[in-house]
């Protein structure tokens, strides 16, 4: 229950954070983040076919 208030109350901060940006920031934000996001689950991807890492 903590974690979904938490979860409510970032939320909350980011969508005010966001209504006050311009929309060109907002979209370079998104665009920035969104390929952040699909090089994170290409590495997952490629991660777990390869077995896990011996360091």
């Amino acid at each position: 229950m903590l974690f979904l208030v938490a979860a409510l109350l970032l939320l909350g901060v980011v969508l005010g954070t966001v209504a006050h940006a311009p929309l060109s920031f907002t979209v370079i934000a998104a665009v920035v983040i969104g390929v952040w996001l699909t090089v994170f689950a290409i590495r997952e991807r490629h991660g777990r076919r390869r077995g896990p890492a011996t360091d």
